[in-house]
């Protein structure tokens, strides 16, 4: 009898965050890693010294009683040792757990004792929050100041808790711990979202999940990133992995730029130019920061060829101001902190890229447009729908839940209202908490805005609802006029008329200096809500707005 031969096999290879700067530090070790400091760039290190030192502090944090699965609180802006900390962190299982230091001191302490922090390290400029945190956090039992330059540490008494120097901590306890020999599930990270839907929640990142989402960003459609590029990361590492780019960087060999928290217009470009910066990424306020600086110094960015824009959408006038003012491509793309976060972006490559528009979905990520019901729609294409979404980067489970995050069939409901043209672009058409019921029928802010903010007038714009004694809500029109720019409130509407319903029409047009931004540096909308949300005292002017909804 004939025995059957025995079937191939390929190597078990663990999916861990450490590959990614054990790959640099071999192949691009003396790329650099630039960090910016108040006089420009302060510091600089290649990929191959980093990866020593992160392990020199995986031993560290050893030392300090840190294991496997327990939660490191990083309070810190964009740095090298916040990158340290990162690396050294994953390296040996411990878990990233990064905290928003633009959160109040009670939601910090709240997100803290959830996970469970017993070390906390923090830039030297934060040590006066982390004093506040360590005595509403009895479980904090050592604070680790990183060194940063152009910072002198702070040392400063912070209660019960042992107050290490981060250099002093390596000189003391840094041992070159071994890396790996995990499960690839493991946890490597934890972000809790920013609450706008509720109460923050956090989000469990694995090794697995954090490695395909690396896989997904690096696409070219997507992020496309190579060795030759200088990678400006202006997205705080505190939001949703600095949107991956501290893994996707030195993966790809690419040099990272990080501007810790100076970024202004003038820091911006003295960074951009000194270092020959050929991608940036960050929210669009950055960026108009930028373009209003160099129109006033009339300066120039020649090295920057890309900037990729997230976290709200950007007005046409805008996007098209910042392409010819820089000189760039700008990828609009869409995310969220539970997709890792990268859910589409639009190819550098489109012929035709419309603001409104975030482009498709790299592969590894799936999406289906539904009813409010949940029940899919018959026709995904060119219709409205509710967004869902799953992949292998996606939530599952929210962190100290039971319950899952996704419906039966493994969907996990955005909360965005969306639709899908014939090539598979998505438009996010607003969020479905956002909608304003008037006289009993819906009004979607986002299809306003998107009209409002093609303007070249308009810098940035917002629609939120004002309660109303007849109508329920009725649509308020708030905007920032781009810098030297105006135009009548008649003009504004006047755009309006002819696009939406009548009864669509705002019933105010309110004029702000700069839009308020909340700490995820989108437009504060819960600010905007409850500065001109309340019942009008006045009576609405007949030029602005109808205040009518539909006859029945």
């Amino acid at each position: 009898m004939t025995m059957p031969l025995p079937a191939g096999a390929m190597q078990p290879y663990a999916l861990t965050l450490d590959r990614f700067i054990d790959h640099a530090a071999k192949w691009h070790g003396t790329t650099e890693v630039v960090t910016a400091g108040s006089g420009g760039v302060t510091g600089r290190i290649g990929y191959a010294d980093l990866r020593d030192r992160a392990r020199l502090l995986s031993g560290a944090l050893q030392a300090l009683g840190l294991r496997a699965g327990d939660n490191l609180g990083l309070l810190a802006w964009n740095s090298q040792t916040h990158m340290e900390c990162w690396y050294g962190a994953v390296g040996v299982g411990i878990v990233c757990h990064t905290l928003n230091p633009r959160l109040s001191p009670d939601h910090l302490a709240a997100m803290i004792r959830q996970a469970g922090n017993r070390v906390l390290a923090v830039s030297p400029d934060l040590v006066g929050v982390a004093r506040t945190l360590v005595a509403a956090c009895p479980g904090i039992g050592h604070v680790v100041v990183l060194d940063e330059p152009g910072h002198a540490p702070d040392l400063s008494d912070c209660g019960p808790a042992r107050v290490w120097r981060y250099g002093d901590l390596l000189a003391s306890h840094g041992r070159a711990a071994g890396w790996g020999g995990f499960d690839e599930n493991a946890p490597a990270g934890l972000c809790f979202t920013s609450g706008t839907t509720g109460a923050p929640k956090g989000v469990t990142y694995t090794h697995r999940s954090n490695y395909l989402h690396t896989v997904h960003q690096l696409q070219a459609d997507a992020c496309g990133l190579t060795s030759a590029d200088r990678v400006l990361v202006a997205v705080p590492m505190f939001h949703a992995n600095g949107w991956g780019f501290p893994f996707s960087a030195p993966a790809a060999g690419a040099a990272l730029v990080l501007p810790g928290r100076y970024q202004d217009g003038a820091s911006l470009a003295h960074l951009i130019n000194r270092e020959g910066v050929t991608v940036a990424a960050g929210v669009a306020t950055v960026w108009l920061g930028l373009a209003d600086h160099l129109d006033r110094t009339g300066g120039e960015t020649p090295s920057l060829r890309r900037v990729m824009i997230g976290g709200a959408s950007v007005p046409q006038a805008l996007m098209e101001r910042l392409e010819r003012r820089l000189g760039v491509i700008i990828q609009t793309s869409w995310g969220m902190t539970e997709l890792s976060p990268l859910g589409t972006a639009s190819p550098p490559t489109a012929a035709v890229r419309r603001a409104s528009q975030s482009g498709r979905p790299p592969i590894g990520v799936d999406l289906l447009l539904t009813d409010a019901d949940g029940v899919p729609l018959p026709e995904q294409r060119d219709r409205e729908g509710r967004l869902r979404v799953r992949g292998a980067a996606v939530v599952q489970r929210y962190f100290g839940r039971e319950e899952p995050a996704v419906d039966a069939d493994g969907w996990f409901d955005t909360g965005d209202l969306a639709s899908i043209d014939a090539q598979g672009n998505i438009t996010i058409t607003g969020r479905a908490k956002d909608l304003i019921k008037s006289g009993g029928e819906w009004i979607n802010p986002g299809e306003i805005e998107a009209i409002v903010g093609a303007l070249p007038q308009v810098a940035q714009v917002a629609v939120v609802g004002r309660a109303d004694p007849k109508w329920g809500e009725r649509p308020i029109l708030i905007i920032e006029a781009s810098m030297g720019a105006d135009i009548a409130d008649a003009a504004l509407l006047d755009t309006l008329r002819a696009r939406v319903p009548s009864w669509w029409l705002p019933d105010a047009v309110v004029r702000v200096p700069a839009m308020p931004v909340a700490a995820t540096g989108k437009i504060d909308k819960a600010r905007l809500h409850a500065e001109y949300g309340g019942v009008a005292e006045v009576p609405v002017r007949a030029d602005i707005g109808t205040g009518a909804a539909p006859s029945r």
